[in-house]
């Protein structure tokens, strides 16, 4: 299986996928490959937090030349994954350091070499394609093409529940990797003074409640009932269901300077089946405050897209870094690419990593509190 991510968390979605149960044998820029069956397949696209999608690798080979490309690509056993009735097509292709970069004609020689296969197999000279879709997904790097089919359809970072969204939103599976960046754990404070659509609360409730951001989407590979029974998806989304815990108590609190975004936030919270757990307000950055300690601000602040928003930038970042030096022991973490973030907050970031989101570079800055007074267990054993 391969399982695209982020530019720069892979090592987040390694681990994820070491916690399900499943070995990893190779992780490069973006993406993490590893063992699995049809069940894997399944707990990969409900469970894991941090992937784009869930591939199956049907193959990967060298070509240095189209005609390379074409024949490689035509010895691969189709016929073991893709259906007469099967609708095919490579939905994306990219190429890295490779001879062969353009992707149309990567795209349209792959098609050919697969319908010249299935031809000779399936004794046909045209392919109706009106069953269920079989998109496939390849990787050049340095010559060696590398082909994934793809299980899940819609990105994984569509869990279903954002509906209506801010301007800029987060991804969803982005911000789920960034909060693991983090020693937050459940009952540990978090606020999101600039919450926008409620992403990183919804997303830290979920993790909070066990609950697995697939358990309320569809997936396309759910009709491939000749690769993955039906079965393993019941099985599946019974093991979710069973972990999830909505009685947790919990500390998530997001804000927002726009009323209208705050409504937004709760109905994606609704819909996420975590409003409980989460206390949204409107409320403005410079009335950021809280009473307890050790809490962790996890945050997406604006960073200046559109030409009027970047004047006020100055004011807003300086503006968060007052409030967050009144409160006691905390910890910020924020992911921007306002390059004078750091300067207008007043501290230096203790760490800062690079992380691309989509096509644009954006830092997350970590400012760390001290760690909170071990509390005394008095539990034997």
């Amino acid at each position: 299986m391969i399982a695209p991510c982020h530019f720069g968390l892979e090592a987040v979605l390694k681990k994820e996928i070491i916690d399900l149960g499943y070995d990893v044998t190779k992780v490069e820029d973006g993406r993490i490959t590893f063992l699995g069956d049809a069940e894997a397949v399944c707990r990969g696209n409900v469970f894991l937090r941090t992937a784009e999608r869930i591939l199956i690798k049907v193959g990967s080979f060298k070509a240095l030349s189209y005609e390379e490309l074409f024949d490689r690509t035509k010895e691969l056993p189709w016929e073991d994954y893709i259906p007469i009735e099967g609708k095919f097509w490579v939905a994306k292709a990219a190429s890295v350091k490779s001879k062969l970069f353009s992707p149309s004609d990567i795209q349209s020689i792959m098609k050919k070499a697969i319908v010249e296969r299935l031809k000779k197999i399936y004794h046909v000279n045209w392919f109706e394609e009106s069953g269920w879709s079989f998109p496939l997904r390849v990787f050049l790097l340095k010559d060696e093409v590398t082909i994934g089919l793809d299980t899940t359809g819609e990105s994984l970072h569509k869990r279903g529940y954002r509906k209506l969204t801010a301007k800029a939103p987060i991804a969803e599976n982005l911000a789920a990797a960034l909060i693991m960046l983090t020693p937050w754990k459940a009952d540990r404070i978090l606020v999101d003074p600039f919450c926008g659509s409620g992403t990183f609360p919804i997303e830290a409730a979920m993790m909070a409640a066990n609950m697995a951001p697939g358990i309320n989407r569809e997936f396309l590979s759910e009709g491939w009932h000749h690769l993955i029974a039906k079965r393993e998806w019941y099985d599946t989304l019974d093991e979710a269901r069973d972990l999830v815990d909505l009685t947790v108590k919990t500390d998530i609190q997001g804000y927002d300077a726009d009323e209208h975004m705050v409504a937004i936030s709760r109905e994606n919270a609704r819909l996420a089946g975590v409003e409980d757990l989460i206390h949204f307000q409107t409320r403005d950055v410079a009335k950021l405050s809280h009473a307890k300690k050790y809490g962790f601000i996890i945050t997406n602040p604006p960073y200046g897209e559109r030409l009027e928003e970047k004047k006020n930038l100055r004011a807003l970042y300086e503006t968060l870094g007052e409030r967050y030096r009144q409160l006691d022991s905390w910890s910020l973490y924020m992911i921007t690419a306002y390059e004078d973030a750091c300067r207008d907050i007043g501290r230096k970031a203790d760490k800062n990593r690079k992380i691309y989101n989509g096509m644009m570079k954006t830092y997350f800055y970590q400012f760390q509190g001290p760690k909170p007074p071990r509390r005394e267990n008095h539990h034997d054993g």
